[in-house]
């Protein structure tokens, strides 16, 4: 089963996600994908690693970071077990001019053997980005959110950490 939990910053997204793999069968491995560039996201990094429970292990995929294991690809197909993948935008943030290969990631979850959870913030709710780079960023989330939930089972909307299953 693939799920993508989509939902705006601060909305509970990541806490929907992590309770949806606690009921997946075990072992579950968190795919980390942002790395602590400054003290904010350090404490929302420490913060995310405080709710995991202590057998949950860790697969670093933040990109230009030393700590980094491999692709978010690679490790969708060298992991085994349930997935938690958190999450898609700071992944594709990470990359140079956001140059995601989308469907490389659809095939990885899609051909993986176990459950994943994919979290993704859903920016295009938001405000207009004043900037060319932020207009490109969030049209590049767009594009990946779009190529997940194509291939995902469920797709779910997380509004104030208040839940909504999406159709097809």
């Amino acid at each position: 089963m693939i799920v993508l939990v989509l939902g705006g910053t601060r909305s509970g997204k990541s806490e929907v996600a992590e309770r949806l793999a606690s009921t997946l069968p075990q072992p579950v491995t968190y795919v980390a994908t942002g790395a602590p560039v400054d003290d904010e996201m350090a404490a929302r990094i420490a913060a995310h690693k405080l709710r995991r429970p202590v057998e949950w292990s860790t697969v670093e995929v933040a990109a230009n970071t030393a700590s980094a294991a491999s692709t978010l690809p690679d490790a969708l197909r060298r992991l085994q077990g349930t997935v938690l993948v958190d999450a898609l935008g700071t992944w594709l943030a990470g990359l140079d001019d956001f140059a995601a290969d989308e469907a490389d990631v659809a095939a990885a979850l899609q051909g993986r053997d176990g459950d994943a959870v994919v979290v993704s913030d859903e920016v295009g709710l938001g405000v207009h980005p004043s900037t060319e780079v932020g207009r490109r960023f969030r049209d590049r989330l767009g594009e990946v959110n779009r190529s997940v939930a194509d291939v995902a089972d469920r797709v779910l909307l997380v509004v104030a950490g208040r839940t909504l299953e999406l159709d097809r």
